[in-house]
Parts: structure tokens; C-alpha cells; sequence
């Protein structure tokens, strides 16, 4: 099961999954950087768009999943886990909705920066490019998922009907990024040179935008259908609850059935 995504579950395997996410990460990150994919990625833009995918979504949203939960704080200590009690009393006592959005424009603006044209075409032509892509695409979609998932000690700062709204136009600004390029009736990424009888132009540009599509879907919509699930049920349980005169401290069940008396 997912942290900050799913009910109660056993401590150990709860630690265990979030150790599992945070290598996965890290993996990730060095996967996409060394050989044989890092000469893939100057050579054809879906292995590009991967790497653009790794960097904004997939990483981001392993770590911010294997942050250390109370159980490892204790376990663990450390100057990185006091860092974590401070970033997590400072969220609890600024819960603004304002701030969150902040947050969502930084991704929205660093998604869309590093898949124009420009940004491509330099990436490219000067490989040393991609350690700046990287950092600050992990850095900026680390703080936006922050604000989508409760991890451990780090509470998001907005309620949950704003959670599933902005992983909504998180995944829809890198879909139609993807979607005007990969549909462009020219290609927008003009650096990758396609030799007769490999994939062709077309092909790897309809690749990339697929590429982009899915891990969009994969990270995001988990996070758009829980958080209005779970609001929902809570909207429901309140309504339950003022339509029968019960105590406040009495049991109920989910799921519409009568408020126990």
C-alpha cells in the first residue's frame, strides 16, 4: 500500500515500503544518466522525454513517498530528521492554500520550461545541461508533491478537494505539453537526427508524447481519485451526522449505514 494514500497499515512494512521507494528514487536517477540510456537520451526524443519524466515525476514522487515516518525518526535521529521536524511543524502551522498554489506554478512552469524547443536543442547539444534539468525538476516537483500526499511527519498544507484539483492540473499541463508537441504536424525538437531503416522521426515523436502521457496518468491520478474519495466519505459522515441528534464521541460506519445510537 501507498504511504500518505491509504489507510492503517503494519508499521514494519509501512517503513519497509517507504525505504523501497526512496532507493527506487535513487535508482531512477542514476539509470537515466549513465550509459547505455544517456546516449539513448542524445539520440532520440522519446529517450529524452523518459529522462524529462524520471527528473519531474517518478523521482520526485518516490521521495517525497520515502520520507521517514515517526517510526523511523525515532529509529533513525539524525541532522536530516530534525530538518524534517522543522519542515513539518512549520507546514502544520502555515496551512495556506496560497502557498500551495505556489507550489504547483513553480512545477507547472519548470514542466513546461524544459520541453520547449529551446531547452531541448540545449540539452542536446551540451549534455552537462542535464545535471541543471535534473536537479531542478526533482527540487521543484519534490515541493509540489509536498503539497499532494501526507508522508510521515509532512502534512500537506491544503485540504483534500484542492490536493485532487492541483495533481489535476499537474498531470494536464504535462499532457498537453506533450500533446502540441507530439501531434505538431512538424516536429518541435529538431537536434535528433534519425537514421533510414531506425525509428523514424514520426514514430519518436508520437513515442515521447506517449512516454509523457502515461507516467503523467501513473503518478497523478492515484492522487486525484483518492483524495476525492476520501473527501466524499467524509462529506458523507458529516452529513450523517448532523441528520441524527448523537453524541460527538459515538461510533459510526462508513459507507451510508445508520450512525450507531
Amino acid at each position: 500500500m501507498t504511504p500518505g494514500l491509504t489507510g492503517p497499515h503494519h508499521p514494519r512494512s509501512s517503513e519497509a515500503l517507504r525505504r523501497c521507494c526512496a532507493g527506487a528514487a535513487l535508482l531512477l536517477a542514476v539509470a537515466v544518466v549513465v550509459p547505455p540510456f544517456y546516449g539513448l537520451a542524445r539520440r532520440y526524443e522519446f529517450a529524452e522525454a523518459v529522462q524529462f519524466a524520471v527528473f519531474a515525476m517518478a523521482v520526485p514522487a518516490l521521495l517525497v513517498l520515502g520520507a521517514p515516518s515517526e517510526r523511523g525518526h525515532l529509529a533513525g535521529g539524525g541532522r536530516l530528521s530534525r530538518w524534517i521536524d522543522r519542515l513539518a511543524s512549520g507546514r502544520r502551522l502555515h496551512r495556506s492554500a496560497a502557498r500551495s498554489a505556489l507550489f504547483l506554478g513553480g512545477f507547472m512552469a519548470a514542466a513546461v520550461a524544459w520541453r520547449t524547443p529551446g531547452a531541448v536543442a540545449a540539452l542536446e547539444r551540451d549534455p552537462w545541461l542535464v545535471a541543471i534539468e535534473g536537479a531542478s525538476l526533482v527540487a521543484v516537483g519534490a515541493g509540489f508533491w509536498l503539497e499532494l500526499v501526507e508522508s510521515g511527519r509532512l502534512v500537506p498544507r491544503a485540504r483534500r478537494p484542492l490536493r485532487g484539483v492541483m495533481a489535476a492540473v499537474g498531470m494536464w499541463t504535462v499532457w498537453t505539453v506533450s500533446y502540441l508537441g507530439g501531434f505538431s504536424s512538424t516536429s518541435w525538437y529538431t537536434g535528433f537526427h534519425h537514421l533510414a531503416g531506425h525509428l523514424s522521426a514520426g514514430a519518436d515523436q508520437q513515442f515521447s508524447t506517449a512516454v509523457c502521457w502515461l507516467v503523467a496518468a501513473v503518478a497523478f491520478m492515484p492522487v486525484v481519485f483518492w483524495n476525492l474519495l476520501v473527501w466524499l466519505r467524509s462529506e458523507e459522515d458529516l452529513e450523517l451526522g448532523r441528520g441524527t441528534p448523537v453524541p460527538e464521541a459515538s461510533p459510526s460506519r462508513m459507507g451510508g449505514s445508520p450512525v450507531s445510537s
